[in-house]
């Protein structure tokens, strides 16, 4: 099992390395950078102290979902505060699921900006959402510390890896966009506002679990009805 620590768009140099520092702590290296981002040297190297070879190996790519696409399970992490959409888990809800997957499988576990976090097209690219569980009068919280608390969970949960093969984000992704397009074509959806409805749908697709098998017989009936709607056209 692999923990990949994604960090999209971090503001501060200093916040880089301090994620790295408190990452490589617990035993965690695999750090990714999504977007734009501060000139890291010298002063992430500063701020890793000794971590610095975690910030020299991260990988940067241009958007969240280049970051992501490869992963087996996609988290997005969020503060508590003024959010419209429950937080369905905390951080050894997380390091559970970490523990359950496979040498070979990957979690992604995304952190947004400083200032404003993640967007809520961000959030809807991740299978969950988790928050920390702080004082409601003082939710938010430093990102290396945010990056910590979950590295820290990770930690101490004993591998019990489930032999199921999983879909990666990319494969999940692809079969919501088809999804989303036919019950836009077919009305379900208004094509004008089509993510209102279909978020409340993603949820429940992530509530069910799929493994890859079961992910790619969901699409082949997309395709299958795509099909139908298709020759029904031809025919008038």
């Amino acid at each position: 099992m692999t923990l990949r620590i994604v960090l999209v768009e971090p503001r501060e140099a200093g916040n880089v390395g301090a994620a790295a520092r408190v990452m490589k702590n617990f035993g965690f290296e695999d750090l990714w950078i999504a977007g734009e981002h501060p000139q890291l040297h010298p002063l992430a190297g500063w701020w890793a102290s000794g971590a610095d070879d975690v910030v020299e190996r991260a990988h940067f790519t241009p958007a969240l979902f280049d970051a992501i696409k490869d992963a087996h399970v996609t988290v997005a992490t969020t503060s508590l505060r003024g959010r419209t959409l429950e937080a369905g888990l905390g951080p050894f809800d997380v390091a559970r699921l970490n523990a359950s997957l496979q040498r070979d499988q990957v979690l992604a576990l995304v952190f947004g900006r400083e200032d404003h976090g993640l967007t809520q097209e961000e959030v809807a690219l991740c299978q969950h959402t988790a928050a920390i569980p702080t004082n409601p009068n003082f939710p938010t919280m430093n990102l290396a510390q945010a990056v910590g608390a979950f590295c820290f969970a990770a930690s101490t949960i004993e591998r019990a890896p489930r032999e199921r093969a999983l879909p990666a984000a990319e494969q999940l992704e692809r079969m919501h966009e088809r999804i989303q397009s036919l019950l836009v074509e077919v009305g379900f959806l208004h094509a004008n506002n089509p993510d209102r409805i279909y978020d409340e749908l993603r949820a429940i697709i992530t509530r069910a679990d799929l493994d890859e098998r079961e992910a790619t017989i969901l699409l082949g009936i997309v395709r299958q009805m795509e099909w139908a709607l298709s020759a029904s056209r031809d025919r008038r």
